[in-house]
């Protein structure tokens, strides 16, 4: 079967005396979000048949390593039950059904002992639908109502209803387009949540009182790029309305025994100051980097919440990233040298921290649902240890285990190695790399290396435990994951190094780290993969740009890729928000030029390319479907080698791919075996 070849159209546009020319304009259909128009399906249709051809020959791999990364999965697994009020909280997957279930339920039972009963069932909901995912689920204060939304094609707008717990019966339907976290009211009668506009963008909040004929609006942001999200403190006492943007925010408090009331602003927006609070009796903590950029900590009355006091200095040394005011301390996660750490503040001063035992590994706190934890739940893993569920006990210091992720097919840790090594950059920064592999493996570039990496909007990865990894360390792959700029790794200034005009730094370091682990063996030049997803998407366009002749087989997943097209129009869902990230090309012509020449879409020139795997969706409002669809059409018309270029857009899902836990896997499965067919050619070379 030959690839399909998009239609080259003519389309270009001129800005601050630019020209720019975007061939494959017309795949955005015109009435998007609907999507409906008969050329674009017929080539996403032809690109997903070619997809489909060109795997056949994989499909005895692919089924494979599906049927090995099922095998690691416990069909019957559940969550370790958590305490509220009177009652016991866990999830678990219906062990009666053959072959296991895609969608969990959702249990409890009283707390002094007694039967476990379903008060939610995604399997029930999800049937006959292609894609399910469950938002948010709440339970109200008196535990008698279940508040649950549910979003069934990809676009992430979820209905939002109230379920009656004790007849299984939804009461009302409170919200059509509903996004992102809701709260419920102290008396159980009301709840507070955040509206999608018709750009997918929340920007109002509502107060629903359950009975009423519609909700009351209690917030709204008139500002371009700001979000609006409710959400509860610890003790429940305050409902914050926060409205945000990655750079900058700003919080209002509401009385959650009476949201009606006026909100109160905490402190007002400043530009680059962003703040998060928690509250325990009359004093807020408050975490914000207003003096320094990894952060400090502060207190505040409650009675005059815009005046800060500081409680813990920031440091350059020591990245505060989230605190919890439970009722007898307070819990600070915070990251030293890229190692997560979780201390324990007490109300006279005295401080402890969490002792772990690897040198190497990924640990926040975990289900806490209570004012108080003398039991802290914490989650952990490692590159080698799989996921772990601990609790640590305040009074003595002990951490308890309470759950290993457990590998039905069988896994031994000894059998593994990790590393942290350290590759120093093209302007001489030191980028932390995180790697796993099967020991024996030969660090004489005979075997070969993945690299994983995104790098935007501050979000850090860790160094964690991922069961389907296995198979690929199984089969001779070293695994590395590159603590690139742009994320949070190292710090607050580590992100901000990684974006607006000194985007470029992530991209180098991810080159930078690959190269740096093929002079140490692992892997070498045609002989290494590389995946990303979303921004990581963008790395994997930006880096196979940059440096063709270093990878075997590129992965991009979901990737934002058409960079400039896409920060132009303030119509779709991200654009204004990312602004402060990437600047605006309207606005400024060195920032046109910068986002032309680090756009993978503008940079797809005549040369060759390594064998490529793209993703996309047709619901996603994150990354449009045409993003995707425009870069490999681009690619299929310039590149001059015959190496494997493959489109699949999943039809019916949206930014995570497919919805149920195996139908993830299979897509993983298909990735692994695009790699592995891909790389085979190298390895034979």
């Amino acid at each position: 079967m030959q690839p399909p070849i998009a239609r080259r159209g003519d389309h270009r546009f001129t800005l601050h005396g630019i020209t720019v020319e975007d061939p494959y304009a017309w795949l955005r259909d015109k009435d998007y979000p609907k999507v409906d128009d008969p050329e674009v399906l017929a080539y996403l249709k032809a690109e997903n048949a070619y997809f489909e051809d060109r795997m056949r020959d994989a499909s005895m791999l692919t089924e494979a390593l599906f049927e090995q990364m099922k095998g690691r999965i416990k069909e019957d697994d559940s969550s370790v039950p958590h305490p509220d009020g009177d009652w016991l909280y866990w999830w678990a997957f219906d062990p009666n059904v053959p072959g296991g279930s895609q969608y969990r339920n959702w249990y409890r039972k009283p707390r002094a002992g007694g039967e476990a009963r379903i008060i939610l069932s995604e399997p029930a909901l999800a049937e006959g639908k292609e894609y399910f995912r469950l938002g948010e689920m709440q339970v109200s204060p008196d535990g008698k109502l279940i508040a649950w939304s549910a979003d069934t094609n990809g676009s992430e707008r979820f209905v939002l209803k109230v379920r009656d717990i004790a007849t299984g019966q939804d009461l009302e339907t409170v919200a059509e387009d509903s996004l992102g976290s809701i709260a419920w009211s102290s008396d159980s009668k009301s709840l507070v949540w955040a509206q999608a506009s018709a750009e997918w963008r929340p920007t109002k909040i509502w107060l629903k009182k359950l009975g009423a004929a519609r909700s009351a609006l209690l917030y709204e942001e008139k500002e371009a790029g700001y979000w609006v999200q409710p959400s509860l403190t610890q003790d429940r006492k305050h409902i914050l309305l926060s409205s945000f943007t990655q750079m900058t925010n700003e919080i209002r408090l509401l009385d959650a025994a009476d949201p009606a009331k006026p909100a109160r602003l905490v402190r007002p927006r400043k530009e680059n100051v962003r703040y998060s609070i928690d509250a325990r009796g009359d004093t807020l903590f408050v975490l914000t980097n207003d003096e320094h950029v990894n952060f400090r900590i502060a207190t505040a009355r409650l009675a005059d919440p815009g005046v800060w006091t500081t409680l813990v200095a920031g440091s350059d040394e020591v990245y505060l990233t989230d605190i919890t005011a439970f009722t007898s301390y307070l819990a600070v996660e915070e990251r030293v040298s890229g190692l997560d750490n979780i201390r324990l503040i007490f109300p006279d001063g005295t401080e402890r921290r969490v002792q772990f035992p690897e040198a190497s590994y990924t640990a926040s706190l975990g289900s806490n649902a209570e004012a108080d934890a003398p039991e802290l739940r914490i989650g952990y893993s490692s590159m080698v240890t799989p996921n772990t569920v601990f609790d640590y006990r305040v009074a003595n210091g002990e951490l308890a285990t309470l759950k290993v992720q457990e590998i039905p097919s069988g896994y031994d840790a000894s059998q593994y190695a990790t590393e942290r090594l350290i590759a120093t950059g093209r302007d001489g920064t030191k980028v932390p790399v995180s790697i796993v592999y099967k020991k024996g493996y030969k660090k004489d570039g005979s075997q070969p290396l993945h690299v994983y990496g995104y790098g935007s909007y501050g979000i850090a990865m860790p160094p964690a435990f991922s069961s389907t990894r296995l198979s690929l360390l199984d089969r001779g792959f070293a695994y590395a994951i590159a603590h690139i700029r742009g994320g949070d790794d190292l710090g607050y200034q580590w992100y901000l190094d990684g974006k607006l005009e000194k985007r470029e730094n992530t991209f180098n370091d991810f080159v930078d780290a690959t190269r740096f682990l093929n002079k140490q063996g692992f892997g070498r030049p045609g002989f290494n993969s590389a995946s990303g997803g979303s921004a990581g998407g963008w790395l994997m366009g930006a880096v196979v740009n940059q440096a063709p002749e270093l990878w075997g087989a590129i992965v991009a997943h979901v990737p934002f890729v058409d960079i400039v097209n896409t920060m132009l129009d303030e119509t779709l869902p991200l654009t204004p928000g990312e602004w402060p990230e990437w600047g605006d090309p309207r606005q400024d012509e060195v920032v046109l030029k910068r986002l032309i020449r680090l756009s993978p879409y503008e940079q797809t020139v005549a040369r060759a390319y390594p064998p490529m795997l793209i993703t996309g969706g047709l619901s996603d409002p994150r990354v449009t479907y045409w993003e995707p669809a425009k870069w490999a059409a681009r690619l299929r018309a310039v590149k001059t080698d015959d190496n494997l270029l493959l489109l699949k857009i999943n039809m019916g899902a949206g930014h995570g791919g497919k919805s149920g836990r195996y139908d993830r896997l299979r897509e993983t499965a298909e990735e692994y075996a695009f790699i592995l067919m891909a790389l085979d050619g190298q390895a034979k070379a």
